[in-house]
């Protein structure tokens, strides 16, 4: 099922910041808490943004949702990202910094130790130093394996704190006099490597998740508003719809709105993916977020708060990064029992070394010289607790918890930079796979700004006409209702006909404006690929109109891109076939189907499904909406948003059907960059394990090489971000 069914036009979508999770398991347990919650429809959280995205029941409130993730031991801050973050990556500094004051020459003085150069007072030093960094620097592992195990579930945290903490204590116990070898200082390196990694996997997700932060930054907090005749600065969340704000050169847009004086180059590039910056004047439309360059304008208030273009994109966006695709069900149903089967796994096996360590433990001195760092000792219980900690800190499942979540954060960063919005995860998966890509032709194969260029209409029939068609949003609509300069007369009585026209009442006639029933006697325009309306009043021919679409600059280079990835490319229009024809020509698309209504549209989709065929739908209007919901993808041109976001699972911000091309790119190399992100992931765990168990491994080297397998899932992910040519 595709996330966006679950949204219903009375259901709330939440996004809320979680504090306190290190690892999948902790996520797990926070998605399904809250999915327990009355009300809610859809839960999923984001280990990689820390973020989940809710879909809910107005009865559902906030508190419910925050008692519901605090019952399982994590929080909810309405902290600002930015502040948050930067107060974490302090905290966690100040940790690294001081394990690795302590820990290194305490690891110095081991090596002595070992070495032969025997101090007295490195038992007690070891003790002391370790506890220290296992029980202070360590404190948040402690701390989170705590709030894990009284909530009755496991995580990374588990396996750190246990590991070290059964370390340290075999320090206490040979202080004490217990005849064990003491590994105080390897208790204070898991902890010191553990937090390193996690400092350095940290830094590489945050830039992962660079373009979600990006559009939050965009996000203004304050507005200079014209209030009674006076400017005054004002917060954001104050700006109400209606009123005027004014924008100086170089200053972000804070609203979205409508020029109503001054002129200006605008930057759209963090929104639209555009570099080019675009001229607007009174009467432009302007999105909050982008950037004025040039001039002073005057901005009239349109949408505020979640309505706003960039607050809808950034609930989009998160949306995408925490969605669960099909490949990532293995990776959760493995780490929710992984702890738990480590756990009795380590067990196991220190016990049975302790047990049969002296038949075991012979064999072990003919791979010593491929493995130097196995224990010399001749205590049982010694090598039992070092196969113990070697096991529980090398199977921490943090890069199989990463390896989708991490992936899906960098190519929906990437789609969002190429100007477009994957508010579906599953799509990615899905994408790649696509073998047909049917597309609608005007405002998707064409500009979608179309132009009269002709028409016989007399100048009281023209205004009643535009008075209708300014009541659509449809581009043609827009078209004709552009067309009539001066004062518009007061139409009612309107009613759309999808596929066929618009009727509406004007001054005591029926209007009626659509497709001539007899096309043939305009061919001179159709064959030239123009669209030809006729309107009828009261019932009679009173003329017609002549509107030409241009072909979008990047429609011949996509159709012939998809044709060399083997992909079919299809255009599904519902005007004429001259004028289908005119334009297939010119693109180079061979199968057409044209004069197609919309439930017929739907009807195409399904038929090329059950061929076999994985269909993208791309459109941008009404008439398109049940094919793009019938589509394996729908992707909806224009960033009109409202009907787009509930038909499709990829919104385009800018450009034409290039996009899709970037769309099957992007999802082809994310899918390919989690298979590998899994596969090692795996892998890593199958091999290493076994090799824990069976003595061959130091703690110290499990937990290095544990942060460096979520390290490379990290930068493995992070080469979706680099561009292609």
């Amino acid at each position: 099922m595709k996330s966006d069914d679950l949204a219903q036009e009375k259901r709330i979508k939440t996004a809320v910041r979680i504090t306190g999770m290190t690892c999948a398991a902790c996520s797990n347990a926070v998605e399904r808490a809250l999915r327990k919650v009355e009300g809610v429809d859809f839960a999923a959280v984001n280990l990689s943004t820390e973020t989940a995205f809710i879909i809910h029941s107005p009865e559902t409130n906030r508190l419910d949702l925050e008692k519901a993730v605090e019952k399982v031991g994590y929080g909810v801050t309405d902290e600002m990202p930015e502040a948050l973050e930067r107060k974490r990556y302090l905290d966690s500094r100040r940790n690294l910094v001081e394990a690795l004051a302590v820990t290194v020459p305490l690891a110095v003085l081991m090596i002595m130790h070992m070495a032969g150069y025997h101090m007295a007072w490195f038992p007690m030093m070891e003790l002391v130093a370790g506890g220290f960094v296992v029980f202070r620097s360590g404190r948040n592992n402690i701390r989170g394996a705590w709030i894990a195990l009284t909530h009755l579930h496991t995580n990374m945290d588990t396996l750190i704190s246990i590991g070290s903490i059964a370390a340290w204590l075999t320090s206490l116990l040979h202080v004490t006099g217990v005849p064990v070898a003491s590994f105080g200082s390897i208790g204070a390196m898991i902890v010191a490597l553990h937090i390193l990694g996690r400092f350095i996997e940290s830094s590489l997700r945050d830039r992962a998740a660079k373009e979600i932060k990006n559009l939050l930054k965009l996000r203004a907090r304050e507005a200079r508003v014209d209030v009674n005749g006076k400017e005054m600065t004002i917060p954001i969340e104050a700006v109400k719809s209606g009123m005027t704000v004014r924008v100086s050169p170089g200053g972000l847009i804070p609203v979205d709105g409508d020029v109503i004086s001054g002129r200006s180059s605008v930057d759209e590039s963090m929104i639209t993916g555009e570099s080019v910056p675009v001229m607007k004047e009174k009467g432009a439309s302007v999105t909050g977020g982008s950037m004025n360059l040039t001039g002073e304008m005057f901005v009239s208030v349109t949408r505020t708060g979640e309505d706003t273009f960039l607050s809808k994109m950034v609930s989009l966006v998160q949306e995408a990064q925490g969605s669960r695709i099909p490949i990532q069900a293995l990776a959760d149903a493995v780490t929710r029992v992984f702890v738990p089967v480590v756990t009795i796994l380590a067990l196991i096996s220190g016990f049975t070394w302790f047990v049969f360590f002296r038949e075991l433990y012979p064999g072990l001195e003919t791979l010593r010289h491929w493995f130097p760092w196995i224990l010399e000792t001749d205590s049982p219980a010694s090598f039992g607790v070092f196969v113990f900690v070697a096991t529980m800190v090398i199977a921490c499942p943090c890069a199989l918890g990463l390896a989708t979540p991490m992936a899906l954060v960098a190519g929906t960063g990437m789609a969002t930079r190429r100007g477009l919005l994957i508010r579906n995860a599953e799509a990615i998966q899905t994408t790649r796979d696509i073998g047909t890509v049917i597309m609608d032709k005007t405002g998707t194969l064409t500009e979608g700004d179309p132009k009269v260029v002709f028409h016989d209409l007399s100048r009281e029939v023209l205004a009643a006409v535009a008075a209708i068609e300014r009541r659509s949003d449809h581009p043609l609509a827009r078209a004709i209702g552009g067309a009539f300069e001066g004062t518009l007369p007061v139409p009612s009585d309107i009613v759309e006909i999808a596929g066929k026209g618009v009727r509406g009442l004007v001054e005591g006639s029926v209007y009626e404006i659509g497709k001539p029933p007899l096309p043939e006697a305009y061919m001179e325009y159709l064959e030239r690929g123009a669209t030809v309306v006729e309107v009828n009043r009261d019932g009679k021919p009173s003329g017609f109109l002549v509107i030409e679409d241009p072909l979008r600059e990047d429609s011949v280079k996509a159709v012939e891109e998809m044709k060399r990835m083997g992909i079919t490319p299809v255009m599904l229009t519902g005007d004429n076939e001259v004028t289908a024809r005119s334009v297939a020509v010119k693109t180079g698309i061979s199968e057409i189907y044209a004069g197609v209504m919309p439930e017929g549209k739907l009807e195409i989709v399904r038929r090329y499904q059950s061929e076999g065929a994985k269909v993208l739908m791309i459109g941008d209007g009404i008439n398109d909406a049940a094919a793009l919901k019938g589509a394996d993808i729908g992707m909806a041109i224009g960033s009109g948003m409202d009907l787009a976001i509930d038909s499709a699972d990829v919104v385009v911000m800018s450009g034409g059907i290039s996009r899709a091309v970037e769309c099957i790119r992007i999802s082809g190399k994310t899918f390919r960059v989690i298979r590998q992100n899994l596969f090692w992931a795996f892998l890593y765990n199958l091999v290493a394990i076994p090799v824990a168990m069976g003595g061959l491994l130091h703690p110290a080297i499990a937990e290095g090489a544990m942060a460096m397998s979520s390290i490379s899932v990290v930068l493995n992910s992070l080469r979706i971000r680099k561009e292609e040519h």
